[in-house]
């Protein structure tokens, strides 16, 4: 009886310390500490000199994106 609760209890912290790894592993890097500006872009995002496409706004005929074939 005991050894089995050991061996759940084992195997339940095993999984919780396997989760805590995981989510530390897959956490985005924090911007630098003391910067509250909304405006300024973190390090990891990469830097394509081009806006965000609005999905709103009908495309352009000069546009270089790709469009469906339909």
């Amino acid at each position: 009886m005991l050894s089995t609760l050991l061996i759940i209890g084992g195997a339940f912290v095993g999984l919780i310390v396997l989760l805590a790894v995981i989510v530390s592993l897959s956490a985005r890097p924090s911007a630098k500490r003391g910067s509250t500006s909304a405006s300024r872009t973190p390090s990891w995002v990469a830097q394509s000199g081009r806006p965000h496409p609005d999905a709103w706004s009908p495309m352009t005929a000069t546009s270089t994106e790709i469009r469906a074939i339909r």
